[in-house]
């Protein structure tokens, strides 16, 4: 295993000029350096006479999956479109960090993680003087839902994503890709990757509520067999890469990086969710387990600059 140390941010990194892609408003987001053993977690702030609401970013907050995932309490306290952040943050190796957020909605950006990769990059990390925690998987949990599935498998060491989708669209197809997950392979084939949505849908999402900060900026627009956006995709294989960058921010909740497989088929947010459910439902599929602690010779921590950020080439 490696990065055997819990990891936090070096200092405070402010993203602003986002807003949200379903209420359309302005959002400020603030990363934060957190101690060990803190975790992920939001500060929801903007609330009702000026108070704030502390959410830990975990399987058991979430209160909606449908077309994002959200966590808070039932119908308050909301932070929805969690995952592109959180993604980011696992798939850098953050283990703790305060995430700070003044309305119900992270930004959307580009629709990407990039944004956050470049923020948390800008900078670094620093190791805490902790064992980093792992959640080793140790047999197979498996979730179905119509013809799609989403499951949980043992590995010896590392995380691997295995996610393929199938849309009966001539756009995006049949697509499958296999990765795993460390940090330089998150930046240069996950983080770019931008969610997408079909123009047909656009009408019924604004009616309902949603969508209503949603533009070519910030999406892949699909019209029947055509992409809107002028600059086309980021990877020919952009759509699936965007389903595996979910992924990563969904199975995050499970509150400790994940020690062996995933697999989907025509999976989702909702999936990624209830797969982390299953898996905890059992407590004989899985089990802590700690990295021994590596000393440098003053015995103090070390500080970790992130590499830049490496864009991908077309």
């Amino acid at each position: 295993m490696k990065s055997t140390q819990q990891t936090t941010l070096r200092n405070r990194v402010v993203v602003s000029g986002g807003i949200g892609v379903h209420s359309g408003k302005p959002v400020r987001l603030v990363l934060n350096p957190a101690e060990a053993n803190v975790g992920l977690v939001f500060q929801r702030t903007g609330l009702a006479n000026g108070a704030s609401r502390r959410i830990e970013a975990r399987h058991t907050k979430v209160t909606m999956t449908d077309l994002c995932t959200v966590i808070g309490e039932e119908g308050k306290n909301l932070v929805a479109t969690i995952e592109h952040l959180v993604a980011a943050l696992r798939g850098l190796n953050v283990d703790n960090c305060l995430i700070e957020v003044d309305g119900p909605e992270t930004p959307i950006m580009d629709g990407s993680a990039a944004a956050f990769v470049e923020a948390i990059d800008s900078v670094g990390l620093t190791t805490l003087e902790a064992p980093r925690r792992f959640i080793k998987i140790l047999k197979k949990v498996r979730i179905e839902h119509g013809r799609g599935y989403s499951e949980l498998r043992p590995a010896d060491e590392g995380f691997r994503l295995d996610v393929e989708i199938d849309f009966d669209n001539p756009v995006i197809g049949r697509q499958r890709k296999i990765l795993d997950l460390e940090p330089q392979a998150f930046r240069r084939e996950l983080a770019r990757a931008r969610t997408f949505g079909f123009l047909s849908d656009v009408e019924k999402l604004t009616k309902m509520g949603f969508a209503l900060g949603a533009s070519l900026e910030n999406s892949v627009g699909i019209d029947g067999d055509r992409i809107l956006n002028p600059e086309g995709l980021r990877y020919a294989d952009e759509f699936v890469r965007h389903k595996m960058l979910d992924a990563v921010g969904d199975l995050a909740l499970a509150g400790a990086p994940l020690i062996g497989a995933y697999q989907s088929y025509c999976g989702g947010h909702k999936m990624n969710v209830a797969v982390l459910d299953a898996l905890f439902a059992d407590k004989s599929a899985w089990r802590f387990v700690e990295a021994p602690v590596p000393q440098n010779r003053e015995g103090a921590r070390a500080d970790l600059r992130a590499p830049a950020f490496l864009p991908e080439r077309n």
